[in-house]
């Protein structure tokens, strides 16, 4: 799913804060070194002459809960400021579910900060332009290029890449980051606030002190449950399928080099070239009253075909070609901006889930990563006041994006007159416009 524009109108760091005087070692530096990896990879306390940073007195790690790109993202922005971290993940490896994941220039603006950008670029894929078409008529309603016109404005490039290749780009930082400890098979079952430090607890039973929490525990948020407690999702009514072909199992007329959005009446279908163009992504989203819990359910193809019959040939051909379907129902929340309670504060799904419609998931959440690790390096000796200063700059921004990704998801999926407005209308847009309707998001932090 992918932000066509021109609905949208609506310093220092912590070696500064060492007790002792050692210099910071290695900020880019190897593996965690064997003594201090115990099971699990839990990190075991300092290295002779490794820093140590003092939090109102303590000496212990940042705990990032969730490894997801997000978190990953903030544990390496934060060890580059030189805090020790544990990312503690409940699953049994470091991986990331889904397929294709679009990055719009506000991402890579936040991946450069933390040197992970071409890293990130070495597996994508940069289109040439993102098209919309009618899914009934087949007609061309708007194409905006994404290439110098648009590198030059927002001075990033638009990309596509597969969620495990940047989610593995992330992975292989944060492992070769020597402040950044890795530890799967780590369920958080309670998180506690203990004034000066925090304690979470595992599903083992094992209590892990931290200097704060920093919760990247996604859509169904153990923290958010615990210092928030506003309670279940709100469910979209959407439902996402998705798909990956090689390239050799794309019929040539139907391959592009761009991003192509087929829009319907409560649907819509995506499809793009991935790795290095050697895969092609199919997302297609129909409205549905089902629900169930999870990201990475077995679709029925069936009930796909159903709510896509009588579109476009194009969009059925290449829906027939996948036999078997992942897919997971679309939900959000509403906005907040008090998301931060003491030591403990949440971070991208955690925080401020959004509908795809602007694919601005991940790229909010590595916008999340950089800002904090700014403003735990400013105030490395007061992490209530890091985390509330990073929550004040961060909601409105949020919240917007929020919004208006209900807003394109409405758009995209029009039915009707509404539909042959909203034709109307983006036919009628130049470049420009469509480049001035997206600063907002693409031009920002």
């Amino acid at each position: 799913m992918h932000p066509f524009p021109g609905f949208s109108g609506l310093g220092a760091t912590a070696a500064d804060a060492l007790k002792d005087g050692h210099e910071t070692p290695h900020l880019a530096g190897g593996p965690m070194h064997p003594a201090r990896a115990g099971k699990g990879g839990v990190w075991l306390g300092r290295l002779k002459g490794e820093s140590r940073v003092a939090m109102n007195g303590h000496d212990l790690p940042i705990l990032v809960v969730g490894g997801g790109i997000g978190g990953l993202a903030t544990a390496y922005a934060l060890a580059l400021k030189g805090f020790p971290v544990r990312v503690l993940e409940q699953a049994p490896e470091f991986k990331e579910l889904g397929a294709g994941i679009q990055l719009g220039p506000n991402i890579f603006r936040a991946l450069e900060k933390i040197g992970l950008k071409d890293a990130v670029l070495a597996d994508a894929w940069q289109p040439d332009g993102m098209e919309m078409r009618n899914a009934l008529t087949g007609k061309h309603v708007m194409r905006i290029e994404l290439g110098k016109s648009a590198q030059e404005r927002f001075h990033q490039p638009y990309a596509v890449t597969h969620r495990t290749d940047i989610h593995g780009a992330c992975l292989e930082a944060c492992r070769s980051h020597n402040l950044v400890s890795l530890e799967n098979n780590q369920r958080v079952d309670a998180i506690r606030d203990d004034g000066a430090t925090v304690t979470v607890t595992l599903q083992s039973g094992e209590e892990v002190k931290g200097g704060a929490v920093i919760a990247c525990d996604g859509l169904w948020s153990k923290a958010r449950e615990t210092i928030i407690g506003d309670g279940a999702p709100r469910v979209s009514g959407h439902i996402a399928y998705r798909a990956v072909l090689k390239r050799e199992e794309v019929p040539e007329d139907l391959w592009s080099r761009d991003i192509i959005l087929w829009a319907g009446p409560r649907t819509h279908f995506v499809h793009y070239p991935l790795r290095r163009g050697e895969l092609y992504n199919l997302v297609a989203v129909f409205h549905s009253d089902h629900y169930e819990e999870g990201w990475n359910l077995e679709g029925d193809a069936s009930v796909l075909m159903e709510h896509f019959k009588g579109e476009r040939p194009e969009v059925l051909r290449l829906l027939e070609k996948i036999e078997t379907w992942r897919y997971w129902v679309l939900c959000d929340r509403e906005p907040i901006k008090d998301w931060t309670k003491g030591r403990i504060t949440l971070l991208g799904d955690a925080a401020h889930p959004m509908l795809q419609y602007l694919a601005q998931g991940a790229c909010m959440a590595t916008e999340d990563a950089v800002c904090i690790a700014e403003k735990v390096a400013e105030q490395p000796h007061d992490l209530p006041g890091a985390f509330h200063a990073y929550q004040q700059q961060r909601y409105l921004r949020t919240g917007r994006v929020q919004i208006m990704s209900r807003v394109y998801g409405e758009f995209y999926h029009a039915r009707g007159v509404t539909a042959e407005l909203r034709d109307m209308m983006l036919s009628s847009r130049t470049q420009k416009d469509s480049l001035d309707s997206i600063e907002w998001l693409y031009g920002g932090t």
